[in-house]
Order: C-alpha cells, then structure tokens, then sequence
C-alpha cells in the first residue's frame, strides 16, 4: 500500500487537511487497512500567487507537530513540469487531447443551446489550450470505499482541460501523472474533490494506467451544521497547538471525526488507532468538530500524564522554570495547557492586581475571616503540609461557625489575587509558610478600595 498526503500550501494546515493527513498516516503505518505501507507527501504548489514557502513551512510544522511523519517527500509538484508536459503530449500525439481556443463563453454558449445537459465538445485547432477528448457513449464508474459506486455519463462531461494555452498543466492532469509515477495504490482525500474523481479516471483511461482505490472522506461541519470554519473557534492544527492542546489528544479526536470502532469507545491510544483504523469504518456523513469535546478528550490525557512530562510541557510554553509543584495540584484542574498560567502563575508572580474581587471578598466582610485564618495558620506546628493547613482552616471554621467560602476564599484572594486557584489547602502548603503569612499579611494592611460612584 502507497498513500500520499498533498496539501496546497495556501495557508496553515486546515483541521480538515490534518485528518486527512492523519488517515492516511495510519493506513501506512498500521494494520487495520492492510498495512504497514508507505506515506507520501506532496506539496500541490501550482498556485503560485497563493503557495509560499512560509505556507510549505507551516505544513510541515503542523506535521511534525501531530507526529505524523512520511516516507517520501516533500514534493514539489512545481518541480515537475517538464514531467507533466510530456505526459500533455504523450496525449496529443495519441489523438486522445487536442487544442482548442473555446473559451468559457464559448462553453456558456453551447451549454445554453442544449439545455445545460450535453456535454461540451470544441474543435480541434492548432492553438489553445488542451482538451482531453471524452467519448459520448458509454459512462464512467467510480469506485469508492466510502462512497460505493457512482456511475456518470459520458455524454454529460465536458471534453477536459487539461493544459492552459501557454502549456502549464491543469491540477486534473498534474494529480493524476504525480500519483502514477508515485505508484499510489490509494488515493484518500476530502470529499469535496469526488467531483474530480470521473474526469481523473478519463485521464488515467486514455494512459491506460490501472486505477487507484479511491476514499473520500466526508467533510468536517461545526456543531451548528455549516462548514467548519474561523467562526466555530480553532480552525488549524496551528491555533490548536497554540491553544495547548496535546497531539496525542488531538490525533485521537481527530480520528473520530468520521470513523469509529465500535459505538462506545471515545479514547485510544495511537497505537490502538494504528491497529484499530480502516477505511470500511469510515462515514460517509459530514462530520461534526466540536471544541467542547476535543477539549473534554484533552483534559483526560492532561490528567494521566506523567506529572514531569507534564512539567516538561508547561516549561515548554510558558519559559519558566520551577513549576512541577504547581503543576501538580493544577493537574486536575485545567484541560489545556494555557490554562494552567492563568490558574497558577500567581505562585511565580504573585497575587494578580485585581481591585473588583479585592472590594467583593475583603472589603465586604472578608478580612475579619482572613485575620482568623492568618491567626490559626501562624500557629501551625511543622510540618506545614496540606493535612496541617486544612487542620488550622477548619478550626476557624468549628470556632467562628464560618461557612467554608467565608474563609477559603478570603484566603485566596490574598494568595492569589483572583477567586480562582487549586485547591486552597494545596495552595497555601506549596507557597510556603513564609510566603503564605507575608502575602496574607498585605493583604490585611492593604488600603480598603473607594466604593464606586453612586449611580
């Protein structure tokens, strides 16, 4: 089995363009779809205006990145244009192609003359651009593991362009010839170009080349129904990456937008996935990607990490040193990586400057609980450990007949600076004894905030 990946480097790596990636990665390296096999990567660069090469960057970036790796490549299908002008005049000389200057008016015209059924048919000229000839009889079946079999008309295709005038080749032509000379024995792509497929197996006709197996994957909507897009959140495998999810959570979600290996299995290793996938398990229905459940999926790989790759993770994004302790009573907590700063980069930095949540918690009755607290928690014998911490809050709680909010989270907001922090007993022991009573102590002699403005 040969597969290949050929993305058109016009931007960043689109979440539809990675799963596609991702399906044919496990068809080449697993044994679910008959392999192990071989992966191909081409780069469909042909449109120079939009291709760059920061975009070719960016591809290979957002691969590396999901840990999808290939076996050839990249190729630059614009590197192969003396390849694909042989193969144009092959056809010519065949009598399978010829030139034509019909343009799209032309085309407009006939169409309208036979009530938009028949398909177009220009005349053979010395110039022009290149038109590959389609017989009227008969019809042309496509084959597709997903999608069944589909049969077309002949009479209804147009004759196909297959090179502009000036002689660069038309996608149709280039595809086709870039995966012949690869041998890709599968072809696995989106669903949107299904439509391309019967004017390919024309092209692979007149060669008299084998055909591949064909797959396409059904397209990717958002959780309202419309075509994923910016709207429905992260659109990339870039602002994925950036929004701190994990590659592995993401390669597992990644995989159930539109396969499944039974109907209650939701997590699998990639491994498993390797073992597990196959094209027959494939939907041909559009598939939903929702964020909400990538990042319910990314919050149970966050908590089964190792706690020092975990570590090692958020040192990574944040460039800081020091927080496998943080981390740890974080662990629980968050469900992407960026979560974990604004939840625990007070213990770095210290208290977040926020005068609403002072004014809400200490001003309204909130210091005389965390007098108390700083009280209990200065008595404290050692070792200042969480037992020890959550011993001393609670007597002032048992003493006082305070609710917990009453003290924890007075206590928090001189910590942290915001009502939203790990747990406080974990809080206060990994500050520190020292730390802890100094950031309490500020906070107690700290200025009351002016009340607002009457309305």
């Amino acid at each position: 089995m040969r597969v290949r990946f050929a993305p058109s480097p016009t931007g960043a790596l689109h979440i539809g363009g990675a799963r596609t990636a991702l399906y044919n990665w496990l068809l080449a390296r697993g044994t679910g779809g008959g392999g192990p096999g071989e992966l191909v990567l081409r780069i469909e660069d042909t449109d120079r205006e939009r291709s760059t090469p920061e975009n070719v960057a960016q591809i290979l970036e957002a691969l590396e990145w999901l840990g999808i790796d290939y076996d050839e490549g990249p190729i630059l299908q614009s590197g192969r244009a003396e390849r694909h002008a042989e193969v144009v005049a092959q056809l010519i000389d065949a009598g399978y192609a010829y030139r034509s200057t019909a343009g799209p008016e032309e085309v407009k015209a006939y169409k309208a003359a036979n009530g938009g059924a028949a398909g177009f048919r220009g005349a053979e000229e010395d110039t022009g651009a290149v038109r590959l000839r389609i017989p009227d009889e008969g019809s042309t079946v496509v084959s597709d593991v997903i999608r069944g079999e589909s049969s077309f008309e002949n009479a209804l295709l147009d004759d196909l362009v297959i090179a502009r005038a000036d002689g660069t080749p038309i996608y149709h032509l280039a595809v086709v010839v870039d995966d012949l000379d690869a041998n890709i024995t599968h072809v696995v792509r989106g669903a949107d170009h299904y439509s391309n497929t019967p004017k390919q197996l024309r092209i692979l006709k007149a060669l008299g080349a084998p055909e591949p197996v064909y797959a396409h994957v059904p397209l990717l909507h958002g959780p309202d129904g419309k075509k994923l897009s910016k709207r429905h959140g992260a659109a990339s495998v870039q602002e994925l990456r950036d929004a701190g999810y994990l590659p592995e959570a993401v390669r597992n979600y990644l995989a159930l937008l539109g396969w499944g290996y039974d109907d209650s299995t939701t997590f699998f290793t990639t491994e498993e996935l390797r073992e597990r996938f196959s094209l027959e398990r494939v939907s041909r229905n559009p598939a939903i990607f929702d964020e909400q459940k990538l990042r319910h999926i990314n919050g149970r790989y966050l908590r089964e990490l190792p706690l020092e790759d975990l570590t090692d993770r958020l040192e990574t994004l944040t460039g800081r040193t020091g927080l496998s302790g943080a981390a740890a009573i974080s662990q629980e907590k968050i469900s992407t990586l960026t979560e974990f700063w604004p939840l625990s980069g007070f213990f770095l930095d210290g208290p977040v400057d926020d005068p609403r949540v002072r004014v809400k918690i200490l001003d309204r009755g909130g210091r005389e609980a965390l007098a108390a607290a700083r009280d209990a928690l200065a008595r404290l014998p050692a070792p200042w450990d969480e037992a020890g911490v959550e011993a001393a809050l609670r007597e002032v709680l048992e003493a006082r007949g305070y609710k917990p909010r009453d003290v924890y989270q007075p206590v928090r907001v001189a910590l942290a600076g915001t009502t939203v922090s790990p747990g406080i007993f974990e809080t206060v022991a990994l500050l520190g004894r020292e730390e802890s009573l100094a950031r309490i102590g500020t906070a107690l002699t700290s200025e009351p905030e002016p009340a607002p403005p009457a309305a």
